[in-house]
């Protein structure tokens, strides 16, 4: 490229800077766009390396085609399925993740998976290409789709492992693990791990194995042992995840989760449930009774939608507000337990796959 284009390419670009900026006091969720060109601004004002460089954009890259194939599914749940890629499909364990992706498709979930091959396919299989999303990773050695899921358009392809991970996780209303390697062993550490900081969900893991068998059961005596006894996890921790072999007892872990409860967000230092139908004065009361523990100070006290959540889609739900310490997230989840326990039948609990 000769100086000339050079400078040219460069005006351009200040150009279209200069006009974004301009129409930024317009733009919705302008707050968050300035702070990011705000931030690649003092980026580039630094030194750092090409390889920084290249790592920042393809990143980016990587992200906003997440955005875009996400976006028209934003208001359907999903359902993650993580697993070996070596389990074949004339295992009982292939056979068990297809029938599960198939009840999730037919309550109205939609499913994601890797994209790959063994329980990857068996995701993909049973849900069908129309109710999936492949989320594919780049590697020298190229890992190829599977056959169910290539060649529709909700087969994307990540440079990066935290990226891809990222969307498996942000885009996703539940986690089921089915057995395998250390993929696998990452991704249900890491699940437990974002679960139990406070920095995912709160959303429903279900651990999955064939009938009668025991990789789950193992794993779950390990934690136990070595973790559990030795005060290294909170004995309220084990609430994070089911284990089971049963297809219904893992639809109903999910289902269930989202059949009062909708979802939550912190405002400030309130921490805000939103839920799918409002609770009596007794049912909050019971909650109080059995849940101060948890609380910093105040009380859970129901509330509708806070100034901050002006222009919500959720800003019509009924909520709860508490002052939750922050620490104790197996507590919580028996919170959302006890929470689905209660309320009146509603559309909304009836359909817990929409959002």
């Amino acid at each position: 490229m000769t100086i000339n284009n050079s400078l040219n390419a460069l005006e351009s670009l200040r150009a279209e800077v200069i006009e974004l900026l301009d129409q930024l006091p317009t733009l919705k969720h302008s707050k968050w766009i300035g702070q990011a060109l705000a931030t690649l601004v003092r980026i580039a004002g630094t030194e750092v390396e090409r390889l920084d460089w290249k790592i920042l954009s393809a990143a980016l890259q990587d992200m906003e085609q997440g955005f875009q194939i996400f976006y028209p599914y934003r208001h359907v749940r999903k359902v993650t399925i993580f697993g070996s890629a070596r389990i074949s499909p004339d295992t009982p364990e292939y056979r068990m993740a297809v029938d599960f992706a198939r009840s999730v498709v037919e309550q109205g979930y939609m499913v994601m998976t890797g994209a790959g091959g063994g329980i990857m396919q068996a995701g993909n299989e049973g849900a069908g290409a129309e109710k999936s999303f492949g989320l594919n990773i780049k590697l020298p050695f190229e890992q190829e789709a599977n056959p169910f899921i290539e060649g529709d358009p909700k087969l994307f392809h990540f440079k990066y492992f935290f990226t891809r991970k990222l969307f498996l996780l942000k885009e996703s209303d539940a986690i089921a693990l089915f057995p395998g390697g250390f993929g696998t062993q990452d991704e249900a550490f890491e699940c437990m791990t974002l679960s139990q900081t406070g920095k995912f969900g709160p959303m429903p893991v279900v651990l999955i194995d064939r009938r009668g068998g025991n990789y789950w059961e193992a794993w779950n005596a390990y934690i136990k042992e070595h973790l559990l006894e030795r005060g290294l996890i909170s004995p309220e921790d084990p609430n994070l995840y089911t284990i089971t072999d049963r297809l219904d007892v893992a639809m109903e872990a999910i289902n269930s989760f989202y059949r009062v409860y909708h979802s939550s967000r912190y405002v400030d230092d309130r921490f805000v449930i939103r839920l799918n139908c409002d609770l009596s004065d007794a049912a909050i009361e019971g909650l109080n009774e059995q849940f101060s523990d948890i609380l910093v100070k105040g009380r859970i006290e129901k509330s509708q939608a806070l100034p901050q959540e002006a222009g919500d889609e959720t800003f019509d739900l009924p909520r709860l507000v508490l002052y939750f310490n922050q620490r104790d997230l197996g507590r919580l989840y028996q919170l959302i337990a006890a929470i689905n326990q209660l309320g009146k039948s509603s559309y909304e609990s009836e359909h817990p796959e929409r959002k």
